[in-house]
């Protein structure tokens, strides 16, 4: 099981959300900040599967738009979940 915190900027929360559910992602988003810019973004928690995470950063890829040479279209931190459980 994979986290995946994606940092994207507000102009593409909607088509990225939408690519998700699409494609059967579960994803929570909260609005965030940048330290530097201090810019509107937007982070999703993405749970899912190791074998997943390449189909999600493709979808979340082909999503965003074009950006700046000086900007990214996102930011994609993948983490290890050791455990798992819904209560």
């Amino acid at each position: 099981m994979k986290m995946m915190l994606v940092i994207v900027r507000d102009e593409d929360r909607d088509a990225v959300l939408d690519a998700l559910v699409k494609a059967d992602f579960r994803a929570t988003y909260i609005a965030s900040t940048g330290g530097f810019l201090r810019r509107g973004n937007t982070t999703f928690l993405i749970g899912t599967e190791a074998e997943r995470v390449d189909q999600a950063m493709e979808l979340i890829r082909n999503a965003c738009s074009a950006a700046a040479d000086d900007q990214r279209r996102a930011t994609v931190f993948v983490l290890k979940v050791d455990n798992f459980s819904q209560l």
